[in-house]
């Protein structure tokens, strides 16, 4: 039998560098200016979007609640442990003459009424009064069914109401008064929560965007 030859093994060859092509050199740098306006918009945005946020998160919290509202009875009477902040509640009392004010809100054709418990300075109740029924001669029922907070955290809707009450009134109202907002049941806030769930996922948004494009100069 004649011998096998060994086949010729060729080593492959190593690739070519690449080379840097002169045209690429000649092209101005990124405008780093550009970049970093865009990096301080985006993070002024998250951090609006997180504040709104957190202003709205008591009102989205209150769209968790039970749809049960706790009954306080006599609320010039009720005792001070039985309120629990952001809760659903219902109560009966008579609202003193003494403090009412009225108000209105913009892009809205009702208007609202808010006044103390005869009985108790710290328990304070907006009742809406419809479109037309607004008069002198207004007589705000006297059973109340909605949202118990107290005035520091009532929310955006409520800001600056405890001072207008002060200063169209000469009324102090006490730092660890409430406010029963009548007919504003736990579903009613679902719009709220919505909005929280929109300025979360923003916020969000642009952190993760922020980063992705810090990441990419590294």
């Amino acid at each position: 039998m004649g011998s096998v030859m060994p086949a010729d093994v060729t080593a492959p060859a190593a690739p070519e560098r690449d080379e840097v092509d002169p045209e690429l050199l000649k092209l101005p740098d990124p405008p780093r200016g550009e970049r970093r306006s865009t990096l301080v918009v985006m993070a002024l945005a998250a951090v609006a979007s997180a504040a709104m946020a957190l202003a709205l998160t008591r009102d989205a919290a209150y769209w968790l609640r039970s749809p049960s509202a706790t009954d306080l009875g006599d609320l010039g009477a009720a005792p001070s442990s039985a309120f629990v902040s952001n809760s659903f509640v219902q109560g009966r009392g008579r609202l003193g003459g003494a403090g009412q004010i009225r108000y209105e809100r913009p892009f809205e054709s009702d208007s609202y009424r808010i006044a103390p418990v005869a009985g108790n300075a710290k328990v304070w109740v907006e009742v809406r009064v419809p479109a037309g029924e607004e008069s002198n001669r207004f007589v705000p029922k006297a059973e109340f069914s909605g949202r118990l907070v107290r005035f520091a955290q009532a929310g955006l809707r409520h800001r600056g109401l405890r001072s207008a009450i002060e200063e169209r009134t000469g009324q102090r109202v006490p730092d660890d008064a409430w406010i029963l907002v009548d007919g504003q049941s736990p579903s009613a806030a679902r719009a709220f929560a919505l909005l929280w769930l929109m300025f979360v996922a923003f916020a969000t948004w642009n952190l993760a965007t922020i980063a992705r494009l810090v990441r990419k100069v590294r």
